[in-house]
Order: C-alpha cells, then sequence, then structure tokens
C-alpha cells in the first residue's frame, strides 16, 4: 500500500500540524511507524558523498551532498589558520574557522532573501562571506520550454553525448587512493503530461545531514556494477521495484574529496505512472515528488559564491521548494539535467568537482 502524505513545515523538521503547500508532493511513513533508531538505526545509513572517514575503517560512510569544500590544492596551498585536511564547508563550520560561525552560532542567512513561502530547514554551512552568483541558466528560456516531458528527457539524453568521468576514476593522486565508486539515481516518471522527478529527504534523527534532500543511492558492493548499486539502493531506500524503471542515461560524474571516491549519476524513467514507494525510516524521512516545471522556476534557483583556502572560490547551487531547500551536489546534477533539457548547459557543465 502507498504511504500516507505527511505533512511538512519551510521553517523546521517536517510536523503533522501544518497541512502541505507545496507543488512537491511527499511519500511519509504510515502512522505508528518506528522511528529511525527503531528501524535499522543511524549508524547502517552509509550512503552518497563525502566519506566520514575518521576512524571509520570498513564502515566507512559516504553521505550525499557535502562534498562541498576546497579542492585538493586547498590542502597544500591554504591559510595558514586552516588546518591541514580541511576539505569541506561543513567541516569549518563544525571547527568554527576563520570566516564560519563558531559553534552554536545562528548561521549567516543567503546573501538574498529565499522567495516567500520557500526554503527549509535544512542546516546549510554557509560562510559570513558568501556572494550572490549568476541568475538560473534557464532564465531567459520560454515558459513553454520549461515545462519538459519525458520524452523531452529520453530525447536530450540519447543525443548530449557520454558523460564526463571524474578525476577519480581517469587519473587518482596514486593507486592507494583509487575511489570506491558510489551511484545515485535520478527517478522520473509522467504525470498529466508533465515530468516529475523522485528525492528524499533524510530522516532528521540521524547524527549526520539531518533533513538533507538527496537522490536515492548508496556505495557499491563486491560484485556489482554502479547501475545495479543504484537500482539496489532506490529499492532499499524507498521501496522503487527495479523492474519499473529503465535507465536511459547519466549525468556528468562526480569526485569526493574526503572519500578518495566517486559518484556515478543515473537517470531512470518509471513505467506506469506515480509508483508506489515507502520510505526506509533508517535513512529516509519522506519520499518527494517535483515536478521538473516547479524546479525551471527561475526565481526557486540560487547561485551562491563561497570562498576557500588559498583565495579558491566555489560555486553552490541551490533549489527553494516549499517545506525544502536543495543544495550541494543535489542541486548540482539538478542544475546539468535542467540545463541540458533547456539547451543552456551540456556536458562538462556540472559545476562541480
Amino acid at each position: 500500500m502507498p504511504a500516507p502524505d505527511e505533512p511538512r513545515r519551510a521553517g523546521g523538521p517536517p510536523g503533522p500540524e501544518e497541512p502541505p503547500t507545496t507543488a512537491a508532493e511527499v511519500d511519509a511513513r504510515p502512522a505508528g511507524a518506528p522511528g529511525a533508531d527503531e528501524a535499522h538505526g543511524a549508524g547502517e545509513t552509509g550512503e552518497v558523498a563525502e566519506a566520514l572517514t575518521e576512524g571509520a575503517g570498513e564502515a566507512e560512510r559516504v553521505v550525499e551532498s557535502v562534498d562541498d569544500g576546497a579542492t585538493e590544492a586547498d590542502r597544500e596551498d591554504g591559510r595558514p589558520d586552516w588546518p591541514a585536511g580541511i576539505t569541506s564547508a561543513r567541516r569549518a563550520l563544525q571547527l568554527g574557522l576563520p570566516g564560519w560561525p563558531k559553534p552554536g552560532d545562528e548561521l549567516p542567512p543567503p546573501p538574498t532573501p529565499v522567495p516567500h513561502g520557500r526554503g527549509g530547514a535544512q542546516r546549510i554551512p554557509r560562510p559570513y562571506t558568501a556572494q550572490l552568483g549568476g541568475p538560473a541558466p534557464w532564465a531567459d528560456v520560454d515558459a513553454a520550454r520549461r515545462r519538459p516531458t519525458l520524452d523531452d528527457v529520453r530525447s536530450v539524453l540519447a543525443d548530449v553525448g557520454p558523460p564526463r568521468r571524474s578525476e577519480r576514476e581517469v587519473g587518482p593522486l596514486d593507486p592507494t587512493e583509487a575511489g570506491r565508486p558510489a551511484s545515485v539515481l535520478a527517478p522520473l516518471y509522467d504525470e498529466a503530461g508533465r515530468a516529475v522527478v523522485i528525492l528524499t529527504r533524510r530522516t532528521w534523527g540521524l547524527s549526520t545531514h539531518q533533513g538533507e534532500v538527496s537522490f536515492p543511492g548508496g556505495r557499491v558492493e563486491a560484485g556489482e556494477t554502479e547501475r545495479d548499486a543504484a537500482l539496489r539502493e532506490a529499492k532499499e531506500e524507498i521501496s522503487l521495484d527495479p523492474s519499473l524503471v529503465e535507465v536511459i542515461g547519466e549525468l556528468d560524474h562526480l569526485n569526493t574529496l574526503s572519500s578518495r571516491s566517486y559518484i556515478v549519476p543515473y537517470v531512470g524513467v518509471l513505467d506506469g505512472g506515480r509508483p508506489q514507494l515507502s520510505p526506509n525510516l533508517g535513512e529516509v524521512e519522506v519520499v518527494l515528488h517535483v515536478p521538473l516545471a516547479e524546479l525551471l522556476d527561475p526565481t526557486i534557483f540560487r547561485e551562491e559564491i563561497w570562498p576557500f583556502p588559498g583565495g579558491y572560490q566555489r560555486s553552490i547551487y541551490f533549489f527553494e521548494l516549499v517545506g525544502d531547500t536543495v543544495w550541494g551536489m543535489t542541486a548540482a546534477l539538478l542544475r546539468q539535467l535542467l540545463g541540458m533539457l533547456t539547451g543552456t548547459l551540456g556536458r562538462g557543465d556540472l559545476g562541480h568537482p
């Protein structure tokens, strides 16, 4: 049975007292279901992006959308007041490094106001000196071209050419640093002639990356391909039947700095319209259904420029939904997909290491 909808609010974690107010619909846990710690535990949630490597050993986890920081060169050329090994804004925030809030301080707001009624409780490790970047790549595209169908997605991915491989796939720093691959799946389905993408919001009770929005995905296990891993993880996280998924292409691959890993993002089309899904409470709070036409509204997209050691600056992307803020790796992948669909971006335009 499909899980009932769970309301969510824009200013904090989901609450039962407020009605949904967004075009992005949700599948949520059934009433009376156990919390995250009662399911299979936050410690089992190792999925896709920066690995939490300190002392992790074989239990090393890869968590999505936090590979948001400095490059490899910054480790050598960074400022003296930055400890060696700092590779992300999140870590800078944890340590209260210069330019970032101290632990317990209020986080800085974005450099421009979020549209009224949009945005979520996601904790953004923004530096004080973040600046507003450029507009959405599709800002000047005619509104009719900002309502893509599944046929549009199929056509674009068939014509755009092979994906750009990550630096870790092409040439790791040395043989001992060859990355452990991970993969994610961007599932799309048709609803009344519009393409809808499925995203997940991580459980608020997790020890890290609480409430962040991501694609289903995770680490590639021994003996399986990246494609098989993406399908398996989608089944484990949101009960998506792999037999319903037709993988039609890939977006450009990404590095994850701290984990010495890389991520392969697949795009899949689902037959039969909106699927019946149920979130795995150990990892996923709710499943989000977001029309691509909503994401292509230029007013909900934002680019911010964040400074890092050694004079390095990095573009960080955001999509402001009602009740959620999508940012980091997930936003970068969505930006590339939407740019391809509108003819404003192509291969090599991921905007993420």
